[in-house]
């Protein structure tokens, strides 16, 4: 399929049907499109409940697809479509993919509206840190241990490796 022949509106509504689709069939309600910058098209639907994992949300399933099916972990010059805006997870997800746009339909009320309330995620960052709901602590042992540099110690060393 050629990107420029496609518009935006069909491909959200291609992620809206895959979405619904997805209901049908155990799944969440959201569904997702990455169109590689070649034009190939990768889909991705929600599968967190019928698959016990917390992480397969729509568009981390697409950009997984994507990713195996174009033999990278970089997809600079690709679009994700969502039937839904992405949660804060899903979107970090694409901006480690190196995705240029995200396009999506339903926006976070509407998907809250329904049951999914993600406004605790959003809001994870702007609360300080003494209150978040789960504390994130930095531990690195005994003072003047530098164990815990030693993974990127040896990454450093390394004379062939694959940066990202």
């Amino acid at each position: 399929m050629n990107t420029t022949t496609i518009s935006t509106s069909q491909y959200l509504a291609k992620a809206v049907e895959i979405a619904s689709n997805n209901v049908r069939n155990a799944g969440g309600p959201f569904g997702a499109i990455v169109v590689a910058a070649d034009g190939q098209i990768f889909e991705g639907v929600n599968r967190v409940t019928a698959n016990n994992d917390p992480t397969a949300h729509a568009e981390v399933t697409a950009i997984r697809t994507a990713c195996q099916g174009l033999g990278t972990f970089d997809l600079s010059g690709a679009v994700l479509y969502s039937s839904c805006e992405p949660c804060p997870m899903c979107l970090a997800s694409s901006l480690w993919a190196r995705i240029d746009r995200v396009v999506f339909a339903a926006d976070r009320h509407d998907a809250a509206r329904a049951g999914f309330d993600d406004a605790v995620f959003y809001d994870y960052f702007d609360t300080p840190v003494e209150r978040r709901l789960m504390p994130v602590v930095r531990e690195t042992g005994e003072p003047g241990d530098t164990g815990h540099l030693e993974p990127f110690n040896i990454w450093n060393s390394l004379a062939i490796r694959i940066d990202y």
